[in-house]
């Protein structure tokens, strides 16, 4: 490794004071020093200016005033139960009272000042002192206000700022008590039925939670991310790159499941728009997600010129204010949209910005086209809310687990909303790990922490609001981001990054405060390059881990397979995940010959199959010493070599027929077995695994180069299948019914395995 250089300390004193990573381990456990022009770039973008020597000095100085400026922290989040201390800022010798304002109206005097040896700051020649005070540890969670009062000579010195106490522990609903629960992860755009209008929508989601329930006893549905995209070709195909993460995708809205639509005169125009979908989607063997939602816009805005009747005028009223100013935003951002096209960024200067004059005027003269977008949000709110009851009442103890993305595109709804809270001439990204070794540009802006909790954490609030609101579960993509994310200056090499760090006390217990609220779970995706603390962490606060057969390896034993006795217990566990293969893909190396067709790999493809055959033999080797398997199948005996030395216990005992080779299918269910053994709290069946779809959804390092998120669930030779005929497929029946009679027997004990396969050893 070469040697590194030494930084201009400035500059490591301005990185440090705000986050920046001045050196990381790669995912080998080299130690890298991140280049001096990353750094100017990303402190760039968190608005501080350190191009030259001076500039830093002067940089380090302005962050000292903004520092002395504040009365009271923006935002101090603390842990129920937990000590927790908050600093002042008062002319220097001037007495200082702090007490608490409770979200529900209570005041809490109980405040108690500590002793703080900080020398005063001249702030414009005015001294201004620091004074430090324990606040109760027996506030509850929710979102307070901490008041601040001091007189400096007979001048009142008076602020507030947000004080949010979030649960120490989260864990699983008490419902729940000790089971475990399994569910299918479904891509929702790739599941259709008869009456779909080319992608899967809400109506097919009820039917797959209540089919999923009722017939094989699941807990729970994990659906992609189901966040709002452009309302204008072309839409983006990423699920994980929406236009806003407060709001939801009007694609996944039922035309016939609208109230009005009842009372529609016209609907033979919205017959003929699905039959055209429909006659078109047969022709192509990738989801068209401009042609499906250009036929369901035309339909959706005849139903929208019904006129509603009272109760439903008012149902509407409450959801706008309910949403207040964001649903405004978001809708006014469409609008402009549809005539502008879909980068904001490219608008005329004066709509650049909600804030704007002549966005107002422009949001009064199309008041019919804003209109209609808040109309579709509330469409997708009453139906998200069907989802959730079906699936609960069908029995379902969770329900619905929705996603949530990493972050949104830069040229979308939020990003023009939120603008004053994204950093720009940045991409959030991930460096290089095994399976992506080039590193990952995601495009997307990140949000700056100093901004975040300047704006008490709200647009934070918001999107997890909006992602549990008809949801017993959130998944949390790339949980780690909440602790640090990969900033990339624009133009950069994904390589060529740096990790930012956030307040991940703030973040966490925020997202498990609103968890909280709703008896819901929080499982992070906590795959790729983690720090081992950041686990244990999450472990201690009741956030489950994500688990994924192929990724699990027992460092100690020289990267064998883990064994199932010995995985994560507060975890949703599964055997692949969206960015692979599904089983039957990945069983066949269909991960390896992709990824080296597209150019992603840093090593021969000769190299990268044998790695991934000996991990796969790894796997078959574990299956069959737990008995999943029979044993492999032995050669032929040596010449000069007797019958009778075999070993009559074995596959090959005398006056016996040699064994096959596994099929795809046996090891697949073997696989899921395997999974079922384990301690872990959820289980997740891939719904493409169920059925024996063997085509990946997304390649990770991609754009156009693969046609990721554009693939129909499948039958395992590529034809299209429909929701009807999953109802009917034995296999997925048969799959589903692993699981259930996992979870059913509770947990299970070591050496056993509860779906009925033999014990271990055995």
């Amino acid at each position: 490794m070469a040697a590194m250089t030494q930084l201009d300390p400035v500059l490591a004193e301005l990185a440090g004071r705000l986050g920046v990573a001045t050196e990381y381990d790669d995912w080998v456990g080299t130690r890298v020093q991140v280049a001096e022009s990353t750094l100017v770039a990303v402190l760039s973008a968190l608005g501080v200016d350190a191009d030259t020597v001076e500039a830093r000095v002067n940089s380090a100085f302005e962050l000292d005033r903004r520092h002395w400026q504040l009365r009271l922290p923006p935002t101090t989040v603390a842990q129920t139960g937990a000590a927790a201390k908050v600093w002042a800022h008062v002319p220097h010798g001037s007495p200082a009272r702090v007490w608490v304002r409770c979200e529900d109206g209570a005041e809490r005097r109980d405040v108690r000042q500590l002793e703080n040896y900080t020398p005063p700051f001249d702030l414009d020649g005015t001294l201004i002192g620091e004074a430090s005070f324990a606040l109760p540890t027996d506030l509850p969670p929710g979102y307070h206000r901490l008041l601040l009062c001091s007189d400096a000579d007979g001048n009142p010195w008076e602020a507030d700022a947000a004080l949010i106490i979030t649960p120490a522990w989260l864990g699983l609903p008490e419902r729940l008590g000790a089971h475990r629960l399994w569910g299918l992860a479904t891509q929702l755009y790739s599941v259709r039925s008869k009456a779909s209008w080319g992608t899967g929508d809400l109506t097919d989601l009820t039917d797959l939670a209540v089919w999923s329930a009722a017939r094989h006893g699941a807990g729970f549905l994990l659906v992609n991310p189901l966040h709002a995209a452009e309302p204008v070709a072309p839409m983006e195909p990423s699920p994980y790159l929406p236009t806003s993460r407060t709001f939801a995708n009007p694609l996944y809205l039922r035309v016939e499941a609208i109230p009005e639509y009842s009372r529609l005169g016209k609907r033979g125009i919205v017959r003929r728009l699905r039959d055209d979908v429909r006659r078109r989607d047969r022709k192509r063997g990738l989801i068209d997600r401009d042609a499906a939602w250009a036929a369901k816009r035309e339909a959706l805005q005849q139903v929208f010129h019904i006129k509603l009747r009272a109760g439903r005028q008012v149902a509407f009223a409450a959801y706008r204010e309910r949403m207040g100013s964001a649903l405004n935003d978001f809708a006014v951002w469409c609008a402009i949209a549809e005539k502008f096209g879909n980068d904001w960024r490219r608008w005329p200067a004066g709509l650049r910005h909600p804030r704007s004059h002549k966005v107002a005027k422009f949001a009064d003269k199309n008041k019919r086209a804003v209109a209609f977008h808040r109309w579709l949000q509330w469409q997708l709110d009453e139906q998200l809310a069907g989802v959730q009851s079906a699936a609960r009442q069908s029995g379902m103890a969770l329900g619905l687990m929705t996603d949530l993305a990493v972050g949104v595109h830069p040229f979308g709804a939020d990003a023009w909303a939120l603008q004053d809270v994204f950093a720009s001439g940045v991409n959030v990204g991930a460096p290089p790990d095994e399976f992506n070794q080039l590193g990952q540009d995601w495009s997307q802006p990140p949000w700056r922490p100093d901004r975040l909790a300047e704006q008490e954490y709200r647009p934070l609030r918001a999107v997890l609001a909006a992602a549990l609101r008809h949801a017993g579960g959130v998944r949390i993509d790339h949980i780690i981001g909440l602790f640090r994310l990969w900033w990339i200056p624009t133009g950069a090499e994904p390589t060529a990054g740096t990790y930012v760090h956030y307040d991940h006390d703030a973040m966490i217990g925020i997202a498990m405060l609103e968890a909280s609220r709703v008896d819901a779970v929080i499982v992070g995706e906590d795959l790729g390059v983690v720090q081992p603390w950041v686990r244990d962490y999450l472990r201690a606060r009741g956030v489950l881990g994500t688990s994924i057969l192929w990724f699990e390896h027992d460092q100690w034993q020289g990267g064998a397979p883990l064994r199932a006795e010995y995985w994560r217990e507060y975890c949703l566990s599964a055997v692949t995940t969206h960015d692979l293969p599904p089983t039957a893909g990945y069983l066949a190396g269909d991960h390896v010959r992709l990824r080296e067709s597209l150019g992603l790999l840093t090593r021969s493809v000769e190299e990268e199959l044998a790695a991934d055959e000996a991990d796969r033999s790894a796997w078959l080797a574990e299956l069959r010493r737990v008995g999943l398997l029979p044993e492999a199948p032995e050669p032929d005996s040596e010449p000069g070599e007797e019958p009778g030395d075999e070993d009559v216990a074995g596959p090959r005992a005398r006056g016996t027929t040699p064994l096959a080779e596994p099929g795809e299918e046996e090891i697949i269910t073997a696989l899921y077995r395997y999974l079922a053994r384990t301690p872990s709290r959820l289980l997740a069946l891939a719904l493409p695994d169920a059925v024996g779809d063997r085509r990946t959804q997304n390649q990770p390092g991609t754009c156009d180069e693969y046609p990721n998120w554009r693939m129909p669930l499948s039958t395992p030779d590529g034809r299209p299948m429909l929701l009807e005929d999953l109802f009917r497929d034995p296999r997925a029946a048969a799959l589903c019914e692993v699981l259930d009679a996992a979870t059913r027997s509770g947990s299970p004990a070591p050496g056993s395995d509860p779906s009925g396969g033999p014990s271990a050893g055995s």
